[in-house]
């Protein structure tokens, strides 16, 4: 029997992209693996219990997420516990240890696009990556793209990475007609919108949405509402100053108070989830949204061509007026529409979390049994 850490830290500061893997890591593999035992690496103020089996064990950490000293912290913090493997999903494995290490990178957007970070956030990613790719023995890539990304920005061997991909929770699934009228009665949404989900910061693209939104109105008078919802990030005060300079702000409804047992029923009730980015490491809501039986208009870089496969229309991030042209076609096109919604769905059921979990467990048994 192995002793396995698993750090949920962030689980306590974000509930992003990161923290929903965690979730459904420590879940799944609940599942899988009676026999190893897991120390679920908690933040000591989050007073939830994110076990899910009796093999799996919580430990309340002082270390915080993202602090400048973490890595020799968390390490000193981590010294008695006698792990044999730690599984660090947010990429930044602490020092020292005399353990096997896994790390799970989701992206190099801070590499690549340094200029549309903060630059505290730069400058801890940065300053923290290529110590993270040279101590970890193995590292899990999210997608190919994240995979190319790895291997030519940090050096490090082809065989030191495995590409394991997220998927959509089982939960997401087309809602019942009762569901999504609750979900638009509860945040007072129209009977028809468009959806863009996910954190407001630059990488997001949300300038260019609102600009190809200002394009598709101009064509198309009765379009309808653009509802973009997540969680405020960083730099994204510009995007609330575009919407008044288009004067678009009885037509663009902010959603940024999403309760996670509401998010089929939006996904749902929308005519199309757009999601433009510039970059995604994977890009979950595409994934999600197609999982519900919603048309995907999806940026064609970083992983979205892969997650999207050929069940949504791709388009060119960097121009506004291709963005437009690709929400035109699918809300005039009902066949079209309908199309994308079957190709969707046949998609999404290609990923789940428990083959996410089961490759991640024998990511986790390689190193283990190695001598």
């Amino acid at each position: 029997m192995a002793s396995i850490g698993l750090d949920a830290r962030l689980a306590y500061y974000r509930q992003g992209g990161i923290t929903q893997y965690t979730y459904h890591l420590i879940s799944e593999l609940a599942r899988l693996d009676a026999e190893n035992r897991y120390l679920i690496l908690h933040s000591r103020k989050d007073g939830r219990d994110l076990t899910a089996a009796l093999n799996q064990h919580r430990v309340p950490c002082w270390t915080p997420a993202h602090h400048r000293f973490e890595r020799l912290a968390l390490g000193i913090e981590l010294a008695p516990l006698g792990l044999d493997l730690l599984h660090s999903p947010d990429f930044i494995p602490p020092l020292g240890g005399g353990y096997r290490k896994v790390i799970t990178i989701h992206d190099l957007a801070f590499l690549l696009y340094p200029d549309i970070l903060t630059a505290d956030s730069r400058r801890y990613y940065n300053q923290q990556i290529q110590a993270a790719a040279r101590s970890a023995d193995h590292i899990i890539a999210v997608s190919e793209a994240t995979r190319r990304d790895v291997l030519e920005m940090l050096n490090v061997p082809t065989e030191k990475v495995t590409v394991i991909p997220e998927a959509a929770g089982a939960r997401y699934e087309p809602a019942p007609a009762v569901e999504i009228l609750r979900v638009k009665t509860a945040y007072n949404l129209p009977e028809k919108y468009i959806l863009f989900l996910g954190t407001y910061e630059p990488r997001k693209n949300l300038g260019g949405l609102l600009r190809a939104y200002d394009y598709l109105r101009a064509e198309l008078r009765d379009a309808p509402d653009l509802v973009i919802a997540g969680a405020r990030g960083w730099l994204y005060e510009k995007a609330f100053r575009l919407v008044e300079e288009l004067g678009l702000g009885s037509h663009v409804i902010w959603l940024d108070n999403l309760v996670d047992v509401d998010m089929p029923g939006l996904y749902s009730g929308a005519q199309i989830l757009c999601l433009p980015s510039f970059y995604e490491g994977f890009g979950l809501p595409v994934l999600e949204a197609m999982a519900c039986g919603t048309p995907v208009v999806s940026s064609d870089r970083g992983s979205l061509p892969e997650v999207v496969g050929e069940a949504g229309l791709m388009v060119n991030p960097d121009d506004p007026a291709n963005i437009a042209a690709g929400l035109h076609r699918v809300l005039t096109d009902a066949d079209l529409a309908k199309q994308l919604r079957r190709r969707g769905l046949e998609q999404a059921r290609l990923f789940t979390w428990q083959e996410t979990a089961r490759q991640t467990l024998a990511v986790y048994n390689d190193l283990l049994n190695r001598s």
